[in-house]
Order: C-alpha cells, then structure tokens, then sequence
C-alpha cells in the first residue's frame, strides 16, 4: 500500500469499480455524507449496486441520487426515513432492503473491519428481526416476494441474543473534516458516527476529505491502515453541506422585550 495515498480526482479514486460491487456509505442523516464521491460514482454509470449505509439519503441528496438512477439493487440500512423514492422503489419490488436496529447496524460494521464474523446482541429479540418475515423484496403488487430468514437465538446468562453477521463490502465511501497523505481521519461531529465504522468494514475504502494537514497522532479518529485512497475536496466542494430539515424560530420574550431562556428551533449546516 502507497504512503502517499493521495488521488487527484474521485473519477480516479473510483476508476476500477464494477457493475454489482458493495459499498459502505458513511453518513448520519446527511452529516458527514461523501457527496463528491457519491456524484462521481453515479458518473462512473455503475449498475446493480449494494449499498450498506445508515440510511439511503433524500429525495435528490446523497445516495438520493443513485436510487433515482436506479443504479441500486439492494440496500441494508436502519431505516428509509422520509426518502419518498426509497419507499416507492421498495414497495414496487425494484429494491432489495434489510433493515436492521441502527446500533446492531454500526456493530455490524466495525465486526467485519475487525475480522469478527459474527456477535450475539439483545437488539431484536422477540421481534421480526431474530423470528424472521420481514420483507426483503416485494412483488409489483405489494406482497412479499422475499422475507428475512429466522437468526439464530442463544441464551447467555439466562438472556436470550440473536446472532448478527459482521459486514465487509467491496468499497466504502466516507468523508472527513481533516485528514493526512496516508489516510489518518478526523471526523467532525455527527459525521464520527457511522463514517469510521463505514471505513473499516470496506476493503478499498476511499475518503474525501476537506482539508490536507499534518495530524496529531492523538486527534486521529481512523488510523489509515484502514484507508487506500484519499481525495481531497476543494473549498467549494468542503462547504458544500446540505441541510436536511431547515426550521427557525424566534426565542419568546417578556413582556419588558427580554429573551426567555427557553430556546427556539433551529438547524445547523451539516458537519
């Protein structure tokens, strides 16, 4: 592996992709989503995708824009949320989705970057989730074409736990606040949450980061032996955030015109 991991362009960090890969996506709503490489994986024309990721973006935004191409076969996330074209592609059978609880989804995840094949967790048990019959693939009509097997329960402790399967996929796609020629990460905020996870469960896994800089090895969130190749965003492309819910409101005041400490509604720019 190069210690210098750097790619001029996401075209060429994702220039040996196939038809049928997998990839982990990292992201929590739309914080910390990889957009750059999201849009130069839809250029690349690439069909027949799995996609592993918290959730499969809006209507428009993130991987948004490769359930509209319809370049998504099958998607394993925690839940569809108010994505109107992931809900329709499901129901209509032109999708194949897992739902998993989002904890045993990031367990997942950082099992099969560990090299662990498999865990035992509470999360399910009891539920369609250990029993089996959740639907997989529906037919055009609606009904179930394909359902979730039932998961293996043991009981430790005098506690019943599923098993759940640790995740690899082919790529992984994540994005970072800073990070350096050999693929050490920082992450900011909300976005630490499924993208080092994301990272290590993909064997070539490809990061765009919005600054180049010299690491602390203290503030390194992801070593970069989990990293092959970096692509780093130009100053557009890092301010490039979308806002998935925008909501304002003003503080209530007394009756003097004094600010109430109670607080009102209002959203951040995604990290």
């Amino acid at each position: 592996m190069p210690r210098d991991k750097v790619v001029a362009t996401a075209a060429e960090a994702l220039a040996d992709v196939r038809d049928g890969a997998s990839f982990a996506v990292g992201g929590f709503g739309l914080s910390g989503i990889p957009n750059v490489l999201i849009r130069a994986l839809h250029d690349t024309g690439v069909t027949g995708i799995s996609v592993v990721s918290n959730n499969c973006g809006v209507d428009g935004g993130g991987l948004g824009v490769l359930l509209a191409a319809g370049r998504i076969a099958r998607v394993t996330a925690s839940y569809i949320g108010d994505n109107k074209e992931f809900a329709r592609q499901y129901l209509a059978g032109a999708l194949e989705v897992e739902l998993t609880p989002q904890g045993s989804l990031a367990e997942r995840l950082r099992a099969g970057g560990a090299g662990i094949p498999a865990f035992y967790t509470p999360a399910g048990v009891g539920t369609p989730v250990a029993e089996g019959g959740l639907p997989l693939r529906h037919n055009p009509d609606g009904s179930v074409a394909l359902a979730s097997p039932p998961k293996e329960v043991r009981e430790f402790g005098g506690r019943p736990y599923v098993l759940e399967h640790g995740i690899t996929t082919d790529f992984a796609l994540v994005r970072a606040a800073r990070g350096d020629r050999h693929g050490n990460l920082v992450f900011a905020k909300a976005a630490r949450n499924f993208n080092p996870l994301a990272a290590m469960a993909g064997r070539v896994t490809i990061a765009e980061v919005e600054e180049l800089a010299e690491l602390d090895p203290d503030e390194v969130h992801l070593p970069g032996v989990f990293v092959r190749r970096v692509v780093v965003l130009t100053p557009e492309q890092a301010a490039d955030k979308a806002v998935e819910r925008r909501t304002t409101s003003e503080r209530p005041t007394t009756s003097e015109g004094r600010t109430t400490s109670e607080p009102g509604t209002r959203s951040e720019p995604a990290s």
